[in-house]
């Protein structure tokens, strides 16, 4: 069983588009919970406590740097 573990979680769907583009790009596998409900109704983000972004366990690292790289030159996550 591949665990996936919640490293960040978003507000709003559109603060995962890029991240999604550089994970793809990477090869990373990763999966955003409540992606949907949130992209349908903005408020209900409050409600299911964001969008979670997860990642396999053994790619906790080289997502965080990702993080870390996208809050400190682009200042959107």
């Amino acid at each position: 069983m591949i665990e996936f573990v919640t490293i960040a979680t978003f507000n709003f769907a559109h603060e995962t588009i890029v991240l999604k583009s550089i994970l793809e790009r990477e090869g990373i596998p990763y999966f955003f919970k409540n992606e949907n409900v949130v992209a349908i109704d903005p408020l209900a983000s409050f409600a299911y406590g964001g969008i979670d972004l997860q990642v396999h366990s053994n790619d906790v690292l080289q997502v965080q740097e990702i993080l870390d790289q996208m809050n400190t030159n682009l200042d959107i996550v």
